[in-house]
């Protein structure tokens, strides 16, 4: 990877046209982006998200005051977007006005047309033929309104309850920093319409493919054996060195991978970065326990390392071709900025918690410029073969875990992570989660196949605006 630059050469690099923006533990930050590709925000190379930013406020209105003046209204909201700058830095606000009227709205409903979303910011009374008039353009549409903005607040009870105005949703709060988690739904629909994931396999999986394609807008295009060895053995031996330098260097403790090994998976790990930028892609995956195991995991190497790196960059590596959790992973990534952590389950009702676990870690799962987790290089457990991180990922950090289920369901719960269990039992990467409800519940409850995917924060009511607007039903498996 590229090294670290300082925000003084970063700018100026900004200024020129190329600056790379990806997320810290809660916001998207300018850092540096992958070799050779240029990031917008963790999960998205290709584009910003297109806002239409709307004030809506009439002059002289009877409440909260007629003599208002709402240009220093305006002024306040702006200067709260100033302090989320960093949060925003991937948002492009095509259209940025105050508006009073249904004639001033019309006058910008070409750009309207292109925006993955539009927020509505609340200003006085008699709003609501213009609400009216944004509800008709069947756009993702959140209304922001703090107390005493008017009294509309009960008309958009009325019209949130209507089966037509599914595309919007209301946040009454005078937390301005929710100014910017109200994007973030309309990130996440950005970030899986330009969504390309690579999936080696020679398993069929067109028909999902074009469900996801549908639905979301993703791409998953498959890719042949061939290119990828052929991608592998020309990285630089040099370059796989010295990559495999910084991993065994960054390691705690290096248990069963020899050095071969890790210098083998490393290659690996450069040759997928490469694929990456070569496709405009976002996402690797492998068939690694299926019809990649062979020619590919044993023959040459494990994708492992490369996944977790690739995970580390904002980007996204997801084992065994799970392409469902992979989906999963960029809606994360659009919603957070941070990446998953691919899993399966184990229960323990008598703690009321769920043991979570796979070999492959993450390291950087407070997203690519936050800290990196200490981790171990261990052979994968069950084939006792191949080079992994083994992650100890933060006690005490809440947890949400979900995966897509078709496109029309999404199951999740949440949680507190309690422990990170050391024992040869199970996979390498562990932990316990304390589950906010029920662990028995959450078993029975339990459909579509083992692994989900678990991301760091409570990301329930990011999920409930994305699924409204994507009209997908919405399941906590634990109450």
């Amino acid at each position: 990877m590229k090294r670290k630059i300082n925000r003084r050469e970063l700018l100026k690099f900004a200024a020129a046209g190329g600056a790379a923006c990806l997320a810290g533990p809660n916001i998207l930050a300018f850092g540096a982006g992958p070799q050779k590709s240029i990031i917008i925000s963790p999960g998205c190379r290709r584009s910003k998200v297109k806002i239409a930013k709307i004030y809506m406020g009439i002059p002289q209105s009877h409440y909260p005051n007629p003599d208002l003046d709402l240009k220093k209204e305006v002024r306040f909201y702006e200067s709260e977007f100033a302090k989320l700058k960093n949060e925003l830095a991937d948002v492009e606000f095509v259209v940025d006005q105050l508006i009073s009227s249904v004639e001033q709205l019309n006058q910008f409903k070409d750009k309207l047309k292109d925006v993955d979303g539009i927020l509505a910011i609340h200003l006085t009374l008699w709003t609501m033929p213009i609400i009216n008039e944004i509800l008709q353009l069947n756009l993702p549409t959140i209304i922001f309104s703090a107390p005493y903005s008017g009294h509309e607040w009960h008309n958009l009870t009325a019209l949130y309850k209507q089966e037509k105005n599914k595309n919007l949703e209301c946040v009454l709060t005078t937390d301005y920093s929710q100014l910017a988690a109200a994007i973030r739904p309309f990130r996440a629909i950005h970030h899986l319409r330009e969504a390309k994931i690579l999936n080696l396999t020679t398993q069929p999986f067109n028909e999902y493919a074009d469900q996801m394609k549908n639905k979301f807008g993703t791409e998953i295009k498959p890719l042949e054996l061939k290119r990828v060895l052929n991608t592998y053995n020309a990285v630089s031996d040099i370059k796989a060195k010295s990559e495999a330098d910084k991993w065994t260097k960054g390691a705690v403790q290096i248990i069963e991978p020899t050095s071969q090994e890790i210098f083998k998976s490393c290659k690996l790990a450069l040759a997928f970065e490469k694929l990456l930028d070569e496709e405009d892609a976002t996402v690797m995956t492998v068939d690694c326990y299926g019809s990649m195991y062979d020619p590919l995991c044993r023959a040459y190497a494990f994708p492992c390392i490369g996944f977790t790196r690739l995970n580390d960059m904002g980007l996204g590596g997801i084992c065994q071709s799970d392409l469902p959790c992979a989906m999963t992973h960029i809606l994360f990534q659009g919603l957070s900025g941070r990446p998953g952590f691919v899993n399966n389950p184990g229960f323990d009702f008598s703690t009321n918690s769920a043991i979570l676990i796979h070999c492959m870690g993450t390291t950087k799962m407070d997203g690519p410029d936050g800290p990196s987790a200490p981790y171990k290089l261990r052979s994968i457990m069950e084939r006792q073969e191949g080079a992994v991180p083994q992650v100890k990922m933060r006690v005490g950090q809440k947890v949400t875990q979900a995966v897509l289920m078709g496109s029309s369901k999404l199951l999740y719960f949440t949680g507190q992570i309690v422990d990170t269990p050391e024992t040869d039992r199970g996979c390498r990467t562990k932990i316990t989660v304390k589950v906010d409800g029920d662990a028995e519940k959450l078993w029975k409850n339990w459909d579509n196949g083992i692994h989900r995917v678990t991301c760091y924060g409570d990301l329930t009511k990011e999920l409930q605006h994305f699924c409204r607007f994507k009209q997908i039903e919405m399941v906590n498996e634990a109450v």
